[in-house]
């Protein structure tokens, strides 16, 4: 018979106020056993906001473990679940939008911080500027509105606090939002952007679900030494050669395999089995 996971039986808490439960909770009591409970009252937003009125102050990484955290203080519970999203240009292509997510866990009865990060293109992320006599009708339709919100604010604000309107599901209130907007704002403008909490936005629920079915397969995983959960990938090797001229490339090379807990590392080959780049990744032959 099989030994439980480690997590299995237990319960943790995901700190969230945007209802990413929906995504993350089945995974996590699927595949480890593990249950997950939401705080009643938390608000996350302390740690910053898409639309800029409380700046983001720390990386990433350091955000959602803060929101662990917090949720492991509020509910004495010793596992801590948190997520933390970033909208912009790809990584490796800028010409097209990216949804880049990280989801961590923090185990304080093993003093374990473990991550699992997921870079999607699927993502409705887009924003434009409007003035009030301007057809949005292709914008609405590009970015899935009503089914996805839509946030409105003043493009260049008139006073120090500026217009704001979140969360709008109908036309109505949206057209009144950007008339708002607009007077307020020196052009005459309203900024027009997705809405990208998870409770609002579809697609990136989606992502959120994708990233936590990975997170439980990493989390799946013993370290081969010590058996703590989440054995996986933490670093990479890159250099991958020319396929032409072997000059070292910008690709991975070498996945690196390892335990937060104990430190170990293990180099492993690449798993879909490429061992060399086309000449068009190559600095000396696409110099």
């Amino acid at each position: 018979m099989k030994p439980l996971h480690p997590y299995a039986g237990y319960t943790a808490v995901l700190a969230t106020m945007h209802g990413k439960e929906e995504a993350i909770r089945e995974p996590f009591i699927d595949g480890l056993g593990l249950d997950i409970v939401t705080p009643n009252i938390i608000d996350t937003d302390v740690f910053g906001t898409f639309t800029g009125e409380i700046r983001r102050e720390t990386g990433i990484k350091d955000t959602a473990i803060a929101k662990a955290r917090l949720g492991m203080q509020l509910t004495g519970l010793p596992i801590g679940i948190a997520s933390e999203g970033s909208f912009g240009p790809h990584p490796e292509i800028p010409m097209i939008p990216a949804d880049i997510e990280l989801m961590v866990l923090v185990d304080s009865q093993r003093d374990l911080i473990l991550s699992q990060w997921l870079i999607c293109e699927e993502t409705n992320f887009a924003h434009i500027e409007i003035d009030t006599t301007e057809d949005i009708s292709s914008f609405l339709t590009q970015v899935e509105f009503p089914s996805h919100a839509l946030i409105v604010r003043s493009n260049k604000p008139v006073h120090s606090k500026p217009f704001v309107s979140k969360g709008i599901i109908d036309k109505r209130s949206l057209l009144g939002a950007i008339k708002s907007a607009a007077e307020n704002s020196f052009d005459g403008n309203a900024f027009v952007q997705t809405d990208m909490r998870a409770h609002f936005n579809p697609t990136r629920m989606k992502v959120l679900r994708q990233l936590a079915v990975q997170f439980v397969e990493k989390l799946k995983t013993l370290c081969p030494s010590c058996n703590s959960p989440g054995f996986g990938r933490v670093d990479v090797e890159r250099g991958l050669p020319c396929g032409v001229c072997r000059t070292p490339t910008r690709w991975v090379k070498v996945d690196i395999f390892g335990c937060e807990c104990c430190g170990l590392r293990e180099a492993r080959e690449r798993s879909d089995g490429i061992q060399t780049t086309g000449q068009e990744s190559c600095p000396a032959c696409n110099p």
